[in-house]
């Protein structure tokens, strides 16, 4: 798996962290509180996209939410942002992995979909900031996952070619995201995408159940 790659690029919400639960619950108290009803295959919806996006999803479903994006995104931010600091752990292995790379000499990204303020806090509340290179949101390009711009900017920070970076991803659109930059992709298990381990195992490169896959040499092989 880590032949010929020089930098890896992690997702964090349900890759890096265990933090998806998180989401649902939120949309649901968010929806009810300004008594919209949620349609069907709405969480599918938005997967992949920037938050910034995701917002503008809210406001185009919801014609009747008289709010601004930056409201609605800042909302979202306070309502979530005590779950982050306390209830949001590493995945298993995913430190002891990270550290690894480091030994190695691999260059070490995020590229996530999350906004900049609760992934700045999350990976300081996690004591975590300084292992990585490069921390980049979707926010901060044109398109969201599967769009590769997130990917392809952490890349260019780390000054690594995108055929020598390895990504870690959860979900189908940020796999998709990944093998759009022309970069390996490894699905990770988690439970928020069960129902679509299919789809990610179409995609994937490899495969794992968490971390400790990869330092016990117990990966799979997809492609």
């Amino acid at each position: 798996m880590l032949e010929d790659i020089d930098a890896v690029i992690f997702d964090m919400d349900g890759t890096l962290i265990d933090s998806m639960w998180i989401w649902p619950d939120i949309d649901r108290v968010y929806l009810e509180k300004y008594h919209l009803t949620q349609p069907e295959d709405f969480h599918l919806a938005m997967e992949g996209m920037s938050y910034r996006e995701v917002a503008q999803y809210f406001l185009d479903t919801f014609p009747t939410l008289a709010r601004t994006r930056e409201e609605v995104m800042d909302e979202w931010t306070q309502m979530a942002y005590e779950r982050y600091m306390t209830q949001a752990p590493l995945k298993t292995g995913a430190y002891e992995f990270i550290q690894i790379m480091r030994e190695m000499g691999k260059k070490i990204g995020i590229a996530t979909s999350n906004g900049r303020r609760l992934v700045d806090d999350t990976l300081e509340a996690l004591e975590i900031t300084g292992l990585f290179d490069s921390v980049r949101t979707a926010c901060e390009v044109a398109s969201g996952k599967p769009a590769p711009d997130v990917y392809l900017l952490v890349a260019r920070d780390i000054g690594v070619a995108p055929e020598r970076c390895l990504v870690f991803e959860d979900v189908p659109m940020g796999i998709l995201a990944g093998k759009n930059a022309g970069m390996r992709v490894c699905a990770v298990e988690d439970e928020f995408s069960r129902p679509q381990e299919r789809k990610k195992r179409e995609l994937a490169d490899y495969y794992i159940q968490d971390y400790q896959d990869i330092i016990n040499e117990t990966y799979e092989v997809l492609k």
